[in-house]
């Protein structure tokens, strides 16, 4: 049995704004003064002393029990903890918010408690970094079909299958790895188990195949992972129901955590474009000055106020203590919008840049390689759009209402948000819609959601010249999108496109 007693945590102020702040202040000096984050940005990986220097103020203690030696795996810390290291380097972020959301908090909560101590102690001492193991060649989004196996022993579980596009690939000292329990006569149990792997120990390394060339997101390594491994029985999760429901928890409250890597990116996207326009002279006179300026600076502000209020949002529903299963509709609203919001963001300060903008070493043409995929994984925005759409046409089937609006003013997700954009959303909406628009109306619903998030953010103090700014931001996309969503376009792609197709011959 581990003795919880050797848990030594460095000193830190017990006090979170300065913990935080001092965390801060290490980042700034590490990638400004003794590096440069615009070097480091150039190559793959991170240099090892980089890496042990941040791991040396136990980031990721926030994610861990107190009972643990953590700081109590409070929403609110882990946010700001994602917060803080986005803003400097979003790829620091994610490799945070991997082991935050995707390891220590479902260990946490599922983890058998005889193994909970040895795995929070390498943490803690030995800065051990975790992972989620769930995509397969095969199966990304269709998950449930995976066919990695896992069969059962007298003392061990026997995993072996095929994983790819895992964060941190190479690099994690643990994993949490999805299978499915194999049958008798070949088949696979339609639930899905998880198993933690220790790669420290025997029988439980993961052989990399392939390290990828991933597009952006430099510092965190992707591949091919080959499985073959025996885990002990006590290694396996425990699901409060199923092993479905168990996954949906933690991918929804990996999701819901998502706006605490975009707070800090998006405010750097915004303070790099303020400090550019207010500096740049054009004719003159500042950028700052310019109409379309202005237009580009208030998007990435109104993006800065829907993250802030997203962050508070979710810093009140998505810790552990909460079964965030059936919340899939707050999920990916927020996961889709947040993301969406921090590349259009990057794009922005690169417009507002010129040619300066269009290089890695520079923080907005990197933020736009770095952001884009996370409109990708844990669920594509677009599947995310269709999915929030289909939710609300069920629920209004079920209610036996057509008309959006009042809809909408019932649902306790938008019934106040709604109010904002009622000459918009009061029309009757067809149930049976085409894939393409379902996701139009996906768009318009998860800003409704968000406003929603905003006009409480409001109440409880938050800048009002801000709210209102968004507030006329979001009115104009919602109106934007409606007239998309009512104009029909059922074009479809023309295969054999190449006969009669070619200028030249018509010239």
């Amino acid at each position: 049995m581990f003795d919880s007693s050797v848990l030594q945590a460095p000193p830190r102020p017990v006090d979170f704004s300065g913990y935080i702040k001092d965390f801060e202040a290490m980042l700034h000096t590490l990638f400004h003064e003794k590096e440069n984050i615009n070097t480091l940005s150039l190559e793959r990986g991170l240099p090892p002393w980089v890496r042990t220097e941040i791991m040396s103020h136990v980031p990721l203690s926030v994610a861990i029990p107190t009972e643990f030696g953590g700081r109590g795996a409070i929403v609110k810390e882990c946010l700001a903890m994602l917060a803080a290291a986005s803003y400097e380097s979003l790829p620091l972020s994610l490799t945070f918010g991997i082991n935050i959301a995707l390891f220590l908090e479902p260990v946490a909560k599922y983890a058998q408690e005889s193994v909970k101590a040895g795995i929070f102690e390498r943490f803690i001492n030995e800065q051990a970094l975790g992972g989620l193991m769930i995509t397969e060649p095969d199966y990304g989004s269709d998950a449930l079909n995976m066919k990695t196996v896992n069969r059962e022993f007298e003392n061990t579980y026997h995993i072996k299958g095929t994983k790819h596009w895992q964060g941190l690939t190479g690099l994690a000292d643990f994993w949490i790895i999805a299978s499915r329990k194999a049958l008798e006569g070949g088949d696979l149990n339609r639930d899905i188990d998880f198993f933690i792997c220790d790669t420290s120990q025997k029988n439980q390394q993961v052989q990399v195949t392939e390290v990828f060339d991933s597009l952006g997101l430099y510092m965190i390594p992707y591949g091919r992972n080959e499985l073959d491994l025996e885990v002990p029985k006590s290694f396996k999760l425990q699901p409060e129901s199923t092993g479905i429901k168990m996954m949906l928890d933690i991918l929804h409250r990996s999701r819901l955590q998502f706006p605490g890597m975009g707070m800090g990116f998006i405010k750097r996207m915004l303070d790099e474009a303020i400090y550019h326009c207010d500096n740049r002279l054009v004719g003159g006179n500042k950028l700052l000055s310019m109409d379309q300026i202005q237009f580009q600076l208030s998007r990435i502000q109104s993006a800065y106020t829907i993250c802030s209020a997203m962050c508070a949002k979710s810093s009140q529903m998505s810790g552990i203590d909460h079964n965030l299963a059936m919340m899939g509709l707050e999920a990916n609203s927020m996961k889709a919008l947040v993301t969406d919001l921090m590349h259009e963001s990057a794009q922005l300060l690169v417009q507002m840049s010129g040619a300066n903008g269009y290089r890695i070493s520079h923080i907005g043409g990197r933020g736009i390689m770095d952001s884009r995929p996370f409109q990708i994984f844990e669920g594509s925005n677009e599947m995310l759009y269709h999915q929030i759409a289909e939710t609300m046409l069920r629920l209004m089937k079920k209610e036996k209402e057509t008309q959006l609006f009042r809809f909408l003013k019932t649902h306790p997700l938008t019934t106040v948000a709604c109010e904002h954009f009622k000459n918009d959303l009061s029309f009757e909406i067809n149930t049976a819609l085409a894939p393409r628009k379902l996701i139009d109306l996906g768009k318009v619903l998860a800003r409704i959601i968000a406003i929603g998030n905003v006009l409480e953010l409001q109440e409880k103090g938050f800048r009002q010249d801000l709210v209102q700014n968004c507030m006329t931001t979001v009115r104009q996309e919602i109106t934007s999108l409606i007239r998309c969503f009512g104009f029909e376009n059922g074009v479809q792609v023309i295969h054999d496109y190449d006969e009669q197709s070619s200028w030249i011959s018509f010239s």
